[in-house]
């Protein structure tokens, strides 16, 4: 249960005190009267002894009693009615509600933190004084829990409410003060009229209410004087013939009223009143609060009087204020006794009781009583209670026990008796199933077991508990022989109550008595009345021993839902109950705390229907606490649907909102029907809520979720669609999904191209153009948009819900700040809301639906008119639901005022804010300790002035092409703004993909049947006779933008006057060269232009275009290249080289190609060109079908004028297979061969020595791979002949194979590599040297070129000479820059069987080895004679030649290998 103000010890004895009656006479009445008070009201405040009594037992022992406490009441002999009863419980608990303000109340439990806001305490019990100091050891103290005044002020409101009856004595009356005023005229005659009208009321058989203890009741006689106005001479006399009459321990003069009530607000005089009048005077406004609370009555039962247990008809309700025939509660007498208390006249009830709180509000109760005053009261009271009422009951007690004993025939003692009475066998008591239903059972007023029981209430209402036990125990056995349930259960729960009071607790609690009590009361007695206060009770006991777990079943025990007391509502009990067993499961030794969340549900399930709305809602908040966050979200629902409504009726409709809001935004697992039933109650509490302040800001609504990290921003306008043959470039869109490879591509690209206008550096203020903002893009600054450029806002909506949402008249909140031209605020700044369409135009969406659990965007635009910075706030629209078929309880379809394709059942106006999270920050040591988050503005664009806008458009543009195709394509460059344009320049990775064309691009003009097959080559006609041989053209590299310290990615566009007004536009041709990979290549472009007019903010624009190109494969070319043996040139040095080309055709038939011709081969080189081709065949056109091979040879040489030639210029050589010359020195052919050469130019040349000393290793290694590196570049140019819809196409394109290394095969793209076999993993130390120290065997065979002279055949006449002897000249050629000297080694060493079964054995005559110098490019001669035995076939190709440069210590010698076999025949004649 929950914490109390008063312990167990201190509750029993409050709960059970001795009546007095009071009987005043009118004048002593009006005295009283003069302080708005009763008389009986006006001794409550003192009613409780300050000092310890004492009295004497029947044993004559002396037994103390502390904090003695009378209750003095008015006697009413007309029982109130049951409806008042009810009511007055059910106002007590609804006045009583935690106090608004006070520190929340924090119980831990388990892992839960559980707030109970509520009185932490009562401040002004009159029990103690210091209550700030009794509320700080109560919070220090671990016991502390949470309280629940509503609780213990109906406990308290009950057990004095409880009813007299003949089978308990308990709240019988004592005695009776007869109260007279000194001013009457004959003060001792009233006294006795009271007198003899208190005997009649005692004694008549007219009335059975109120009832009293005993016959001979204790009469005291009090005088009331009028200090103010009275004559206290005449008042003393009085009292001395008082005394004279009744004796000094019978009378007593109190004097009241010293001063005057007008007198009331010279000094403050504390009012200890107020609370007790409070308590039993319902009448704050906290009551009516909850809306008129409606009784029901049963017209039958309320025609009667309560019977409460079966023996009389008429009840008292004790403890209720004394004016109870005029009380408010009271139901009007004059009326029809069965009119129930709703509709109109509780209307009317209600509100004069309010009225009647307003006037009392004021009222100032014992203004004409000092504080003397208030000492002689107290003084009265302990006067009555030391000289009147302790002596009676004492005396009392002393009789009954005398009787008791005279009548049993016992001894002296009852305290003797008792041994005997117990220590004997007992009888096996019968269990309640048992014992017949003798709950009518009478006894006569004089019978000895009613003495008993007299006996032992009167011991237990002055605190005597052992002798109480013993009486309620032999009370107890003598009614259950008797089978008188109803007096046996009442001795059962004072015996127990008795034995638990006992000082120094000799025996422990007996709590089967009172469970037997309790079962007696309900199920044999029918009494709920008397089996509630066993409970409450006994739950007390059990909770001051901790037993929280027996204290909690006990109190669920009474509240099914079928217990009813006599047509009474027992809602409101069973929820008081439920509350407090939730309470015991909280405070047990390990909490239970799903049980008290379960328990408060219920709990405030029966305050609901018991009226009490507050209390409900209480109880469903604090059970909230539990299951919220746990996943239960069913119940979690259930408890906000509650909390809603209730939280509605009360007219909290914040609260109420708040609480459907949380159904809505979590994760609901209800069906859609409750789900709609649901939105639809919300929107109807939150219409209401939105009609109080209409013209207030606009709430935020929890649907649909935004996501608003997802929200994308984008500046500028869309895109174009395709227009034919015409399309725009793909640029920057919300349908692109972003990707940060390509993000870093485009980054990276623009960085480029403004590092080349920059000339080579990146402004410091440089930032990254970002088109479209979203939760990956950099967020940190300010984003920057152009004025009259519309700006969309994405926005990421999500329904939870299972049943649609519709949106309707969305649009972006936004504020607006303007700035003048210099960028300066206006002179008024104006935060300017969405009514202002000429500075920023807004977009509205009319319907905007979203189905069952989708997520979908909406693209809202602004139009910007005015520079200045703009912030996009959120969004607003009216929410609202499709019209369906399902209705929600008690709630029509309010009609909307939409009318569109969708039929709305009802909408509210809202808003929802875009706040996005920015990144958390982690670069500092404090930023990676703390939790810091950066800021995020993307929806807060600056608006800056005008700038120009270009749109490109590429016409003809092909999606497909072979591998290495040429295409002639257009682009068209478009300004669309109001600004001229100037700067355009492409920026592209793939720069080998397309040219505009070098300067030598108009030179030549097109040949006619170039023009007539639309070639994207300049071409002319040749002749015929000049097939064989090379023509020569020369080109620069500078000439198509190539060079070594130019930027082949960057691309300036040659506009014409390199500007481009507003609304003009250009086409400039584009050649395309397919990439020389097969497969689908993204190729991006990146056009850069600047304005005319330089811009503070905005430097530059761009604007992306990514082609997809698909391209499928053409030819595959191999070719080697490698030294002539001939010496065939004027100068005989032997500079000549074959270069060997092979063609695959690896096209398959799928696209469509029918066969490829080779129309023509250059050289590009700046040292060699091809001289003409060595195995040209009749047919001149060489042609290639699908998967064929063709070989082709030609002879090069080195180039006249290569040593006066600028480091830039090439030499082009076209050996032609057609009737047509493709000129390769001009676009687009060179164009694409400088691209594919352009990473090579990059490349810085590597400058000469200057050190004129000793050469290092490494730069003889140098020397001597330069021996075998050569710069020829070959270009393939050909034809392909398609059939396209039965119409042939001629496609055209060329090939790049670049040769550096002699005798080592190039490729025309770089052929994919097998992945190597896994290897054991091996541990090496890389070496520190570039350069390699010991050049390969490869390079050193080029050192020293060799070759063998000799006749091919040779006769010999072996008959006449057996020895045949040729004579064969060895010429060796240094390919070097440097000396170099050689060993020729004729020793013939070949031991390979094969090679003397192919070639025969010879031998050489003459000197074996030869040493000789070569100078720089020397050519020397040996000659050498060779000597055959037989005939046959020889290879002379034996000797061996070593070389080293001759002034390197480091001797590099390897065997200079021929190229090819030198075969001699050898014929006999």
């Amino acid at each position: 249960m929950a914490q109390c103000v008063q312990s167990v010890q201190e509750l029993i004895p409050d709960s059970f005190v001795p009546c007095v009656a009071a009987l005043c006479s009118d004048e002593a009445e009006r005295l009283t009267r003069l302080n708005h008070l009763s008389f009986a009201e006006l001794l409550k405040p003192f009613s409780r002894l300050t000092s310890e009594v004492h009295m004497r037992d029947p044993n004559n022992q002396l037994h103390i009693i502390k904090n003695l406490k009378i209750a003095v009441s008015n006697i009413i002999t007309q029982p109130p009615q049951p409806a008042a009863i009810r009511k007055l419980l059910n106002d007590v608990v609804s006045g009583s509600q935690p106090a608004e303000g006070l520190v929340a109340n924090v119980i831990t439990a388990g892992d839960y933190d559980l707030n109970i806001s509520d009185r932490s305490i009562k401040a002004s019990v009159p029990w103690y004084s210091n209550w700030k100091d009794t509320l700080m050891e109560m919070k220090e103290s671990s016991l502390y829990t949470a309280t629940t005044p509503w609780f213990e002020s109906y406990r308290e409101t009950f057990l004095q409410s409880m009813p007299s009856s003949d089978h308990e004595f308990l709240n019988h009356y004592l005695a009776c003060m007869l109260v007279v005023s000194s001013s009457e005229s004959d003060p001792m005659e009233q006294f006795s009229k009271l007198s003899q009208e208190q005997h009649r009321i005692q004694h008549n058989n007219d009335y059975s209410y109120p009832k009293w203890f005993i016959p001979n009741t204790l009469k005291y006689y009090v005088l009331l004087h009028d200090v103010s106005a009275g004559d206290e001479q005449r008042a003393e006399s009085i009292y001395e013939e008082m005394k004279q009459k009744y004796g000094t321990q019978g009378c007593y003069l109190l004097k009241i009223n010293s001063r005057t009530s007008n007198r009331a607000s010279d000094e403050q005089i504390p009012d200890p009143w107020s609370q007790y009048l409070q308590k039993n005077s319902i009448q704050n406004q906290e009551s009516y609060e909850d809306g008129p609370c409606t009784i029901t009555s049963n017209k039958s039962s309320d025609n009667n009087l309560l019977s409460l247990d079966g023996l009389d008809n008429e009840v008292k309700v004790d403890g209720l204020p004394n004016n109870f025939r005029a009380h408010p509660l009271q139901l009007d007498q004059s009326s029809d006794p069965s009119n129930s208390m709703d509709g109109q006249d509780h209307v009317k009830s209600a509100s004069s009781l309010h009225e009647t709180k307003k006037a009392n509000a004021g009222v100032i109760h014992g203004a004409c009583l000092t504080l003397t005053d208030h000492d002689r009261i107290r003084q009265f009271i302990q006067e009555f209670t030391f000289r009147g009422l302790l002596p009676h009951i004492e005396k009392t007690i002393r009789q009954l026990n005398d009787q008791l004993i005279s009548r049993k025939g016992l001894s002296r003692s009852l305290f003797s008796a008792t041994k005997k009475w117990f220590s004997g066998s007992k009888v096996p008591e019968k269990s309640i199933n048992e014992l017949k239903n003798t709950s009518g059972l009478l006894y006569p007023p004089e019978a000895p077991e009613l003495q008993i029981r007299k006996m032992a209430d009167l011991c237990f209402l002055v605190q005597h508990y052992d002798l109480a036990y013993n009486c309620y125990h032999t009370a107890k056995k003598d009614f259950l022989n008797d089978q008188a349930m109803l007096y046996a259960a009442g001795a059962l729960e004072m015996a127990a109550v008795s034995a638990f009071l006992q000082p120094g607790a000799p025996r422990p609690y007996p709590a089967h008595y009172m469970d037997t009590a309790i079962q007696t009361y309900r199920d044999i007695c029918k009494n709920m009345v008397l089996a509630e206060r066993c409970v409450l009770l006994s739950a007390e006991i059990l909770k001051s021993q901790s037993k929280y777990s027996e204290a909690a079943a006990l109190l669920i025990r009474l509240t099914s839902e079928q217990s009813t007391w006599k047509g009474m509502d027992s809602d409101l009990r069973s929820a008081l109950l439920l509350e407090q067993a939730a309470h015991c499961f909280i405070n047990m030794k390990s909490p239970m705390v799903r049980k008290y969340a379960f328990h408060m549900i219920l709990a405030g399930h029966r305050f609901s229907k018991a009226g009490q709305k507050k209390h409900a809602l209480r109880c469903y908040c604090q059970a909230m606490q539990v299951y919220k966050g746990k996943g239960w979200s069913l119940a979690e629902d259930h408890i906000n649907f509650t909390i809603g409504r209730q939280s509605y009726t009360l007219r909290q409709l914040d609260n109420a909102v708040s609480a459907f809001r949380h159904i809505l935004i979590n994760e609901s697992k209800q069906s859609a029907t409750q789900q709609g039933a649901f939105l639809r109650e919300y929107l109807y509490v939150y219409k209401n809520v939105s009609q109080l302040s209409p013209d207030g800001p606009l709430p935020q609504l929890p649907l649909p979720y935004i996501n608003s990290s997802a929200t994308r921003v984008f500046f500028g306008h869309d895109r174009r669609p395709a227009d034919g043959e015409k399309q725009a470039a793909t640029h920057v869109s919300l349908d692109q999904e972003y990707d940060c490879e390509s993000s870093q591509q485009w980054r990276e690209l623009e960085e480029h191209v403004v590092a080349v206008v920059n000339k080579g550096i990146i402004p410091s203020n440089f930032h990254p153009t970002q088109y479209c903002l979203n939760s990956y893009s950099d967020n940190s600054r300010f984003p920057l948009a152009v004025v009259e450029e519309p700006i969309t806002v994405e926005v990421a909506f999500r329904n939870p819900l299972k049943v649609p949402l519709l949106l309707t008249d969305l649009s972006l909140v936004w504020k607006f700040q303007p700035k003048d031209v210099s960028g300066k605020d206006n002179e008024e700044i104006k935060e300017l809301v969405t009514s202002q369409p000429e500075m920023i135009g807004t977009e509205v969406i009319s319907e905007f639906l979203i189905n069952s659990e989708e997520s979908k965007v909406a693209r809202l635009k602004l139009f910007p008119h005015h520079i200045g910075e703009l912030h996009i706030l959120g969004v607003v629209y009216n929410l609202g639901t499709i019209q369906g078929s399902m209705t929600v309880d008690g709630i029509g379809a309010l009609p909307g005022c939409h009318t569109g394709k969708h039929s709305l059942s009802m909408s509210v106006r809202g808003r929802q804010d875009l706040e996005i999270q920015g990144p958390r920050l982690n670069n500092t040591k404090e930023e990676k300790t703390s939790i810091k988050y950066g800021p995020d503005r993307r929806l807060d664009p600056i608006i800056t002035e005008e700038m120009p806008l270009l749109e490109v458009f590429f016409i003809h543009f092909p999606t497909g092409l072979l591998c290495g195709e040429i295409r002639k394509a257009y682009v068209e460059f478009v300004n669309v703004s109001k600004c001229p344009l100037t700067g355009l320049k492409v920026v592209s990775k793939r720069p080998e993909f397309f040219t505009f064309g070098g300067n030598t691009a108009v030179l030549t003009p097109l040949s006619p049947s170039a023009s007539e097959n639309c070639s994207a080559y300049k071409t002319v006609v040749t002749d015929s006779t000049s097939v064989c041989a090379a023509l020569i053209s020369s080109a620069s590299s500078v000439d198509f933008g190539i060079g070594i310290r130019s930027q082949p990615e960057v691309i300036p566009v040659p506009l014409p006057d390199t500007v481009l007004l507003p609304g003009a536009s250009v086409q400039l041709p584009m050649w395309l060269r397919g990439p020389d990979e097969e497969g689908v290549h993204e190729i991006n472009f990146l056009f850069y232009y600047e304005s005319v007019k330089k811009q503070p903010k905005i430097q530059h624009r761009i604007l992306r275009h990514t082609a997809v190109i698909c391209t499928s494969r053409s030819l595959n070319i191999r070719a080697t290249v490698c030294r002539s043996n001939s010496l065939e040139d004027e100068e005989g040095r032997g500079g000549n080289m074959l270069v060997f080309v092979d063609v695959e055709n690896t096209n398959t038939s799928e696209a469509g190609v029918k066969e490829f011709h080779i129309a023509q081969v250059s050289s590009s080189s700046k040292h060699w060109s091809l001289q003409k081709s060595v195995n040209l065949s009749e047919n001149k056109d060489a042609k290639l079908a699908s998967r064929e091979k063709g070989k082709f040879c030609f002879k090069a040489v080195k180039c006249k004028e290569a040593a006066t030639q600028s480091a830039e210029k090439y030499t082009f050589a076209d050996i032609i297979f057609g009737n047509e010359q493709i000129i390769s020195s001009t676009s687009p052919c060179a164009d694409f061969f400088f691209r594919s050469l352009s990473s090579e130019l990059k490349k810085p040349q590597t400058q000469q020595s200057v050190n004129t000393g000793k050469h290092s290793a490494e730069e003889a290694v140098r020397m001597i791979q330069k021996c075998s590196e050569v710069d020829l570049n070959i270009v393939i140019l050909w034809k392909a002949y398609v059939i396209e819809d039965s119409k042939q196409l001629i496609l055209e394109g060329q090939h790049h194979v670049i040769l550096h290394t002699i005798g080592k095969e190039a490729f025309s793209y770089r052929q994919k590599q097998e992945p190597p076999e896994m290897e054991l993993l091996k541990f090496f130390r890389p070496e520190n040297s570039t350069v390699s120290s010991r050049p390969s065997v490869d390079q050193l065979s080029n050192i020293i070129k060799t070759s063998l002279h000799y006749p091919e055949s040779f006769n010999h006449p072996f008959h006449q000479k057996s020895l045949c002897l040729v004579p064969v000249t060895l010429l060796l050629s240094n390919c070097s820059k440097a000396d170099v000297d050689v060993i020729v080694d004729l020793r013939h060493k070949t031991t390979s069987p094969e090679a003397l079964e192919t070639h025969g054995s010879f031998t050489w005559l003459g000197q074996t080895q030869y040493k000789l110098q070569l100078k720089s490019q020397e050519i020397h001669s040996l000659q050498l004679k060779a000597c055959f035995v037989h005939t046959g076939v020889y290879n002379l190709g034996t000797p061996r030649v070593f070389a080293k440069l001759s002034d390197q210590v480091t001797v590099f010698e390897t065997s200079q290998q021929n190229s090819m076999p030198a075969l001699i025949i050898i014929n006999n004649i």
